[in-house]
């Protein structure tokens, strides 16, 4: 709680030096509202919270929001979501449109839900402010950084190359088409590589194999490549497949 109070005290002595002249006509440094700082990470004037969301399922993000004055009767303050700066599907974030803090109480939770929708294979964020509201003096906007929980599985992929291993390189991408892998271009002359990584269990790919001179595999010899995932081969070619060979193919 002290924490709490000389952080109050320092952000109201920062509003009262900085604020114009005009402006402290309209805000009361002492009517104040925040978010709470996790005590994990606090960037660029920003507080986040981070947390995953396992697979077809949801998850709940409870971050605490305190005011400095203390009312006899219930307090409501509308919510914001930042659509500029927030980077998950909207489908994948439910904020409630506002905040109640009860009477005689200095702090209520705010509860956000997040769903498996749309997430990718890469991180989330949701930023949530308080809405303007004359006479109110706000602190920084909340993050919600937030992605997919998912089970790894070992992937190989062996490459035999056809002598101009420079005009090869690969990729594998998920259903939302981020690139989750991906390698080459190789060495001429080069007679085979092999590469290991993780996909996700349970989920939809795309292995594409690329050849920059556009004869595939097969010049001055025939090559062929192999991808087997958790023990089984999910895709497989070789000799002149042109520029690209794709293979959709999942991890189940």
């Amino acid at each position: 709680m002290k924490k709490f109070t000389k952080l109050l005290f320092l952000l109201f002595l920062s509003v009262t030096v900085f604020t114009g002249c005009e402006e402290e006509a309209d805000i009361d440094p002492l009517n104040f509202i925040t978010f709470a700082d996790p005590g994990v990470e606090s960037n660029n004037s920003m507080t986040t919270y981070r947390t995953g969301v396992d697979v077809n399922s949801t998850a709940t993000v409870t971050v605490p929001v305190y005011i400095s004055n203390v009312s006899g009767a219930d307090r409501t303050f509308s919510l914001v979501v930042d659509t500029a700066a927030s980077t998950g599907d909207p489908s994948s974030y439910s904020v409630p449109a506002s905040i109640t803090i009860p009477a005689n109480q200095n702090s209520a939770d705010m509860t956000v839900t997040l769903s498996d929708s749309n997430l990718g294979i890469g991180v989330n964020t949701v930023v949530i402010g308080f809405a303007n509201e004359a006479g109110l003096s706000r602190g920084d906007q909340v993050t919600i950084s937030y992605s997919q929980n998912c089970t790894e599985i070992d992937a190989t992929l062996v490459i035999n190359f056809d002598g101009y291993g420079s005009e090869v390189s690969w990729e594998v991408t998920d259903a939302l088409g981020g690139v989750t892998a991906s390698g080459g271009p190789y060495a001429d002359g080069q007679a085979t590589a092999s590469e290991m990584f993780k996909l996700c269990s349970g989920r939809d790919y795309t292995f594409t194999i690329f050849d920059s001179f556009g004869d595939g595999l097969s010049f001055p010899a025939n090559g062929d490549y192999t991808l087997t995932v958790g023990g089984a081969v999910k895709a497989t070619g070789g000799g002149d497949y042109g520029s690209s060979d794709a293979t959709n193919f999942d991890t189940n």
